[in-house]
């Protein structure tokens, strides 16, 4: 009994060691912006103040670091998308060790000013990190010797104003996800090979047909930036994935539809976030949404699984939520925070943040971090009543998503990777 006892409380240790050092995708190992508690990190920071290092990034990009062991790994793209790049920056010194061009594309896709040529976030686990720019490129890395295990440059989607979905993995598969003008679906690939697994076309209706029977191309009724979430629903894991104009849920292995949940809107960047059997899910434009949804049943949930809805100017419809102990955290776009009861979506409180915002909030226990794209990063506590604890400024400003490790932060702002420690 105390062997088995010692050994679970190494194990425990360990995997308290390891959630508090990497950051292996976008949002975290929790996938909902949670910080493992044993991390303390600053609540104070600026140009002159709790800054350990700075490293320039070249490039135009919007995708957030990820972290695991010593490497941050980050994408890149020029000005004009015609070089896409994979980079690693050492952890502790800043050094950029790895600047890779991957991808170079004669002919690249439009892409709106505000979203950039490489905005999905790359994905890490030990000895590999998997890169990915929509469908102009996916690319395996070994992060032992850099060399470049298998690429696939080969889907067809017309991203229309950019691709934004970020990859992930489960189990054996490495999961994308292709909302484009011209087609609408999910991919699986074999994380080891790169060969495709399964393949599930969006089964959307968009009914809009032009004075001659003919689909329209409205690139933006058609699109979504979402990226996915693996959630457990009566011992069976689902795979949830938001798009235009509905939200899925498919089984992870095989990519076959379980249910559907319909909505009016399109282009919903928010990541869903679940607990205590509710799903929160951001429908997109047009009028911003937000949806507490039961995550069972088959086939169209739409009428019987909803149980709640709110819409209006403080619901986000890109910086993704948080949930914490029954209640939900909200930034919207125009920087307004609302704290809504999770169980009723009855507002709590609304404060202004001031400023625009496009990044995924964090929280480290009782603090919630939210970074604006004009540099400013915020920072207040959880619970029923707003207090404001702190605000700081980096320049250029932030459209990816920070990065937390062991006590530090890691924030990529439009020009620099900065990391920030306490005291």
């Amino acid at each position: 009994m105390k062997i088995a006892s010692i050994s679970s409380i190494i194990l425990a240790s360990a995997y308290l060691l390891n959630a508090a050092e990497n950051w292996p995708n976008y949002r975290g190992p929790s996938k909902d912006g949670t910080v493992n508690p044993t991390s303390k990190l600053p609540t104070e920071w600026g140009e002159d103040k709790n800054v350990k290092w700075k490293t320039e990034i070249h490039g135009r990009a919007w995708s957030s670091p990820v972290i695991w062991g010593d490497q941050i790994w980050l994408t890149t793209a020029s000005k004009d998308g015609k070089k896409l790049t994979g980079m690693c920056v050492d952890k502790n010194s800043g050094k950029l060790i790895y600047d890779q061009l991957l991808f170079t594309i004669k002919e690249p896709q439009y892409a709106h000013k505000f979203n950039s040529y490489a905005s999905p976030s790359p994905v890490l686990e030990s000895g590999r990190a998997y890169l990915h720019w929509g469908s102009p490129g996916t690319a395996c890395i070994d992060t032992k010797t850099f060399k470049t295990l298998w690429t696939r440059p080969d889907f067809v989607c017309d991203h229309f104003r950019g691709s934004g979905s970020s990859p992930f993995i489960y189990n054996d598969l490495l999961v994308l996800t292709m909302d484009g003008a011209d087609a609408q679906y999910l991919v699986a690939l074999d994380k080891d090979t790169g060969k495709t697994i399964w393949r599930t076309d969006r089964s959307t209706d968009f009914k809009d047909l032009d004075a001659n029977g003919n689909p329209k191309r409205d690139g933006d009724e058609r699109k979504c930036y979402s990226t996915p979430i693996i959630v457990n629903v009566d011992g069976r894991d689902l795979l949830i994935s938001p798009g235009a104009k509905a939200a899925w849920a498919y089984e992870p292995l095989t990519g076959k539809p379980v249910w559907q949940f319909r909505y009016k809107n399109h282009s919903s960047a928010s990541r869903p976030v679940f607990n205590n059997g509710l799903l929160y899910i951001n429908s997109g434009y047009s009028v911003a949404e937000l949806f507490a949804v039961k995550p069972s049943g088959t086939g169209d949930i739409t009428d019987k699984n909803k149980v709640w809805g709110v819409s209006g100017s403080n619901i986000p419809k890109k910086p993704s939520p948080i949930l914490h102990e029954g209640l939900l955290y909200l930034c919207s776009d125009s920087g307004i925070a609302t704290c809504l009861d999770a169980a009723t979506g009855k507002e709590i409180w609304k404060a202004r943040l001031g400023g625009n915002y496009s990044a995924a909030l964090i929280r480290h226990k009782n603090h919630i971090y939210a970074f604006s794209e004009d540099g400013r990063g915020v920072v207040f506590t959880t619970g029923r009543e707003f207090k404001l604890i702190s605000e700081n400024k980096l320049p250029d400003g932030f459209m990816a998503s920070p990065a937390v490790s062991g006590n530090s932060l890691y924030l990529r702002t439009r020009t620099h990777l900065y990391r920030v420690d306490a005291g």
